[in-house]
């Protein structure tokens, strides 16, 4: 074992033009940027009729929504990825508590809402390290997408009744 570490360090020294750790250089640049990233934040976000009011602050990972936990609102784990996302794309779960206040529409409008105020708020934390990756990963950007109205003389939106010939 001694062995391969010196083979290791002897290549590290010859050869000047490549980098030979380039995970503990990653590492070292990560741990930089990382303290900065500790202050609570909030943010609004908004998905088809939902609105949900989003405050993180440090903490150890809690979810509070509408005074009831993560798993107790949202059962369904996809709905708890959707809101968890944006903590996956910058790799900080578990470093802040998100207090949300959510209201109107339904559950997946509803989780929609929750992931991009919680984006919002980490942007607000920390704008030059965080949004590079937060609007790569489209987190930032709102749904337009709502319900088409019902048109008169249709069923639904675009729903007509059977056409008759005769």
């Amino acid at each position: 074992m001694s062995e391969n570490s010196t083979e290791v360090e002897e290549t590290f020294e010859t050869n000047e033009q490549g980098v030979a750790y380039t995970s503990e250089s990653d590492a070292s640049a990560e741990v930089s940027d990382r303290p900065a990233t500790i202050a609570p934040a909030g943010g609004t976000g908004r998905r088809k009729e939902s609105v949900a009011r989003v405050r993180i602050v440090p903490g150890t990972g809690n979810w509070t929504i509408n005074g009831r936990t993560m798993d107790s609102y949202f059962p369904n784990k996809l709905h708890q990825q959707v809101a968890n996302e944006p903590f996956a794309a910058l790799q900080l779960e578990g470093r802040f508590d998100v207090i949300a206040r959510i209201h109107g529409g339904g559950i997946a409008g509803q989780a929609g809402a929750l992931r991009l105020g919680v984006a919002r708020a980490l942007n607000d934390v920390d704008v030059d390290a965080n949004r590079p990756t937060l609007k790569k990963a489209g987190l930032l950007t709102r749904d337009a997408r709502v319900v088409e109205r019902k048109k008169a003389g249709l069923k639904k939106a675009r729903k007509a009744s059977q056409f008759s010939k005769r």
